[in-house]
């Protein structure tokens, strides 16, 4: 079945043109300084989201500046916990302190791969985002560890999947460095988010349809021509009838 809406979200504060993409958005994940970004940041794309009437999502990172945050180094469950409160607690005071509120949290990179498929890290984030406020939402790649973790502690889940990344057969994505991982093509990409909103699936890298939800739609903001797919991706939803909306916040 065909979907009627969905949140349309993309990572800022990590240096690219968040201005121009903003306008086409309904949520962002704000780089906190772990992968990205620094307080200055923090706040004006914090403000950049109210502008433009954007939910507001922390962005949290494995400590790794040098490698984008995209390096999976060695962490505990017990570090992943500490990383990512102290992260969302730091954009939760940032908000607070513009009379705003934290929507929600997404990892970032190596920690969200890490996520979705390490059950005790995804019950530690899990665990950080409840102890934050348990009204946040917690973002994680469609059917992994990361949701089903989200929901076995109650948390508000929203199943993501992406714009413009491969999928393997198991539900993950295709690692970066491999051939084909990130779809450059604006018409393939497209063709993607079409099948994800008309038949719920998407075709992997090695042609198998896999079935998957999908609450939020992911663009990368950190590519070249992040702007032009931001734009065309709302064009293509709005053209299929789909209301592109932030998930309602907790009553």
């Amino acid at each position: 079945m065909a979907l009627a809406r969905i949140d349309f979200n993309c990572d800022l504060g990590e240096g690219g043109g968040d201005a121009a993409v903003l306008p086409y958005l309904s949520s962002a994940n704000i780089a906190c300084g772990f992968h990205a970004g620094d307080p200055s940041s923090m706040r004006s794309t914090l403000q950049l989201c109210l502008d433009h009437g954007v939910a507001i999502g922390a962005h949290p990172s494995l400590f790794d500046r040098e490698g984008f945050g995209r390096r999976e180094l060695d962490v505990t469950a017990a570090q992943a916990h500490a990383l990512v409160l102290y992260q969302v607690g730091a954009m939760q005071a940032l908000a607070r302190a513009s009379g705003a509120a934290l929507h929600h949290v997404k990892p970032h990179g190596a920690l969200y791969n890490l996520s979705a498929r390490d059950a005790d890290i995804a019950d530690a984030i899990a665990r950080a985002v409840r102890d934050a406020d348990p009204d946040l939402i917690l973002v994680g790649l469609a059917a992994s560890e990361s949701t089903a973790a989200g929901e076995r502690l109650g948390l508000r889940v929203a199943h993501e999947v992406f714009a413009e990344r491969r999928y393997e057969a198991d539900g993950r994505l295709t690692p970066r460095g491999t051939a084909g991982a990130v779809i450059e093509d604006l018409g393939d990409s497209l063709a993607q988010v079409r099948q994800l909103l008309r038949d719920g699936s998407v075709t992997t890298r090695t042609g198998e349809r896999l079935p998957l939800r999908a609450d939020t739609l992911c663009l990368h903001g950190d590519r070249p021509d992040a702007a032009e797919f931001a734009r065309a991706l709302h064009g293509a939803l709005r053209a299929e009838g789909i209301a592109i909306r932030a998930i309602d916040p907790a009553p």
